[in-house]
């Protein structure tokens, strides 16, 4: 029995950053070795096991046979009979087939190491083509080492199975999983480039492909990335810059045919509502937002309470982010302004005015008519 520690905690300590999970692999081991050593098993499709003291995750070594379309239709042979090097034959980048044994010495049958130090993104083997994931983690590696370039080979392989429909096996909760993790890191848009690259974006999300990932929506998701901005203010950001191309470019907002709005993405990807929600009220309410200082009482109301700036502050606040980073000019004023707007609203006793109501089915059109004149005097005071 012999263990290794690999992927990407080996990569990440050549390329000199943080290491945040370490993973091992056991060679030469059965799961009943493993179980009497005090290992927990964990693994459903194939033995994994947590350490007793650590609770880092060892793998038995093994390799994978394709029997099916998609990238659950694989049978997994584990047994002591399997090399080190069968187990990093099936990874998917050479940069991750990389493994470190207990003296420290590398083993690096594929050169990962030199693809580290030239910056590539390499396919280890043909096996890549039979797991659609890995055209989704390609893209994402592409997103977070920006200066790396995908291997031609590589490339020509995604396009194959973007072209014979391998990619379509992929379901949406598993695209958007990758999807946010690209968004969350160092450069998001070359997450999109290769995608498009690949010839796989239209198939895989075939909304952001047909409004088109262009300059100023990749401009805007760097930024995102650049300010440490959350998830759903990178996701709500790039969902409402493409929804803006398409209004633009439509004549007919209502135009049933138009399936390739960005906010159909959102629901078809299942996105979880925290991205949903703050990306749907961006998409709404942008116009507003931009506009605010020229709103009238009602309109400035409408958005306040329609943006539902009382009940969940934080939200509103991450709706103002997002406009400041899809807006052309400098939006500080806007954005100012609807802060100081949602203050004044706050300031409404709406307790008080429940406390004095005398029927019931009064108190909303007392709360709404206090809570336009709030505006009004802000406006005024404003002005």
């Amino acid at each position: 029995m012999k263990i290794y520690e690999v992927g990407g905690a080996v990569r990440d300590e050549l390329l000199g950053v943080p290491v945040k999970d370490r993973d091992f692999v056991v060679v030469g081991s059965t799961p009943e070795e493993m179980t009497r050593l005090g290992y927990t098993p964990v693994g459903k499709d194939f033995p994994v096991f947590l350490h007793p003291a650590t609770h880092a995750e060892y793998a038995l070594a093994r390799t994978e046979r394709k029997t099916a379309r998609g990238y659950h239709g694989f049978q997994i042979h584990a047994t002591p009979e399997v090399t080190l090097e069968q187990d990093l034959l099936r990874r998917d980048l050479t940069i991750n087939a990389i493994a470190k044994d207990d003296q420290g010495e590398l083993i690096d049958p594929f050169q990962g190491a030199r693809d580290l130090r030239d910056k590539v993104l390499r396919h280890v083997s043909d096996a890549f083509a039979e797991d659609p994931v890995r055209v989704l983690r390609v893209a994402r590696f592409a997103a977070r080492y920006a200066d790396f370039s995908v291997a031609p080979e590589t490339l020509a392989l995604m396009r194959a199975m973007a072209a014979n429909g391998e990619v379509d096996a992929l379901v949406a909760e598993r695209v958007w999983q990758e999807i946010a993790k690209g968004l969350m890191e160092k450069k998001p848009s070359r997450m999109f480039d290769v995608l498009i690259g690949a010839d796989a974006l239209r198939r895989i999300v075939p909304e952001f492909s047909a409004m088109g990932i262009d300059d100023i929506a990749s401009a805007r998701m760097d930024r995102t990335a650049q300010g440490d901005a959350p998830l759903a203010v990178r996701y709500a950001t790039l969902i409402a810059t493409l929804d803006a191309r398409r209004s633009a470019t439509r004549a007919d907002l209502h135009d049933t045919n138009a399936k390739a709005g960005a906010p159909l993405a959102t629901q078809r990807l299942r996105v979880p509502s925290e991205c949903a929600d703050l990306a749907r009220l961006a998409v709404r309410w942008r116009g507003n937002i931009q506009n605010a200082p020229q709103l009238n009482p009602d309109e400035l109301l409408s958005l306040l309470l329609g943006a539902d700036a009382l009940r969940r502050p934080t939200r509103f606040h991450d709706l103002l982010t997002v406009n400041q980073y899809i807006s052309a000019a400098n939006s500080s004023a806007e954005t100012n302004y609807l802060r100081e707007a949602q203050s004044a609203l706050a300031a409404v006793d709406t307790k008080g005015i429940v406390a004095q109501a005398q029927n019931a089915a009064d108190v909303p059109a007392s709360i709404r008519a206090a809570q336009l004149e709030k505006i009004h005097q802000f406006i005024a005071a404003k002005n």
